[in-house]
């Protein structure tokens, strides 16, 4: 066990050392059980290091367990502010954070180049999806096609036997065989759970990679972190989409597409014109305030965005629920594709509340499916965002939504 250095109490603003009891619960929480076992000796692990505390608690947990550890940070991106102080996550003050973890715990740091790949692969996504009135995800896009891709790959290179992140979610294994099938699982902290997001995990991805902290909560993590003395266990975590920082996403994509900002009309589906928005890329599919409308006969929502002519429609709660959900590029966690339908959870939005549905896939060729919801409906959804689909705490798969069905509007009364 590594020796604690000096640290914060609880209830002291300075400290030369971690008081007793924040050693005991901090230690407490360094069992197999809660961070795995210690089977590292002779191995090696990268761990993906953003900078944040829990990519650095990761990195202490994975040496704990015997591993050589080797950190690695991807530069996804450069802001415009000079220090880089609007993006906390992904520019030089988290490159640095992320070093300083490193020296602290002694291990080897790299730092790699990834903002041309980001680039292309989330932030063009991002704007030209919203241009197109759909809802994207880019930190999902980011784990798929530059986090987890890249990563792995130089983990590999580099002769590592796995490779660790700070992502709250658990993967467990059937029995001791390494080629058995990987489940992914909800963290432990449901607050902190990150399993919406990793969905497109591959089970090549899940055999090589490892989640130390999908068994323990945030306030744990802070305890590790204050009692090791890592630099950056009180750093603050970062809300935003990192490429967009303490700007709204809307002026963001405004920036690059300024033809989205255009005034244009808020109407029903019946045609009635209620309004005008100032700009479509400042809604999305469920949005009540912020409409600008100056009736109170009813709450609306906006139903779908009409980028080709430039409108708003809108319409009530019940409106604005889907029926059916049609998904593009699904996946299976299992990575077999299931050949009847099947019932499970249904989750639209990160941190979105599970809705009960039916799964139909289509041809394994085509990575289609349709989701169903029963006559009252589901979730509010929109195209472009991401579904998935668990069965408890288990994530099964999920996909794109291409289309949604909602229920027709109600006659007006005559």
């Amino acid at each position: 066990m590594s020796t604690f250095v000096a640290s914060t109490c609880p209830n002291q603003k300075t400290s030369p050392a971690p008081c007793d009891e924040e050693l005991r619960y901090a230690r407490s929480r360094l069992t197999e059980e809660k961070i795995g076992p210690r089977d590292g000796a002779g191995k090696t692990v990268v761990v993906a290091m953003s900078g944040g505390v829990d990519s650095a608690v990761t990195a202490l947990l994975m040496r704990e367990r015997g591993y050589r550890v080797i950190g690695m940070n991807l530069r996804l991106f450069s802001p415009d502010d000079e220090d880089h102080r609007a993006n906390p996550c992904c520019g030089i003050p988290a490159m640095d954070d992320a070093r300083a973890t490193c020296a602290t715990l002694g291990v080897p740091f790299y730092a790699v180049n990834m903002e041309l790949e980001f680039a292309e692969s989330v932030i063009h996504k991002f704007v030209d999806e919203y241009a197109s009135g759909r809802t994207p995800n880019p930190c999902l896009e980011c784990n798929r096609h530059v986090k987890f891709r890249h990563l792995v790959q130089r983990a590999k290179q580099l002769g590592a036997d796995c490779l660790a992140t700070g992502h709250y979610v658990r993967v467990e294994r059937e029995g001791a065989n390494p080629d058995a099938p990987a489940r992914l699982l909800r963290a432990v902290d449901g607050g902190k759970d990150q399993s919406y997001v990793l969905y497109t995990l591959s089970q090549e991805h899940l055999r090589f990679l490892q989640f130390p902290l999908g068994r323990l909560t945030k306030p744990e993590v802070r305890a590790i972190a204050r009692s090791f003395g890592l630099p950056v266990a009180d750093k603050a975590e970062s809300q935003e989409i990192c490429f967009v920082g303490n700007r709204s996403y809307a002026d963001f994509v405004a920036e690059r597409r300024p033809d989205l900002t255009g005034p244009g009309p808020i109407v029903t589906d019946a045609g009635e014109v209620l309004g005008e928005h100032r700009g479509l890329v400042r809604h999305t599919v469920g949005q009540r305030r912020g409409l600008g409308l100056t009736t109170n006969t009813r709450p609306y929502f906006v139903l779908r965005l009409d980028t080709s002519a430039n409108q708003l429609v809108v319409g009530s709660r019940d409106e604005a629920r889907v029926l059916a959900l049609e998904l593009t590029d699904v996946s299976m966690t299992s990575g077999s594709w299931p050949s009847v339908g099947f019932s499970s959870d249904i989750v639209v939005r990160y941190r979105g509340r599970p809705m009960t549905g039916s799964v139909a896939p289509g041809p394994e060729t085509t990575r289609t499916a349709i989701v169903h919801f029963g006559p009252e409906g589901g979730p509010v959804a929109s195209p472009g965002q991401a579904v998935v689909f668990y069965h408890g705490d288990e994530v099964l798969g999920g996909g794109t939504i291409q289309r949604t069905t909602q229920r027709a509007p109600a006659p007006v009364p005559a």
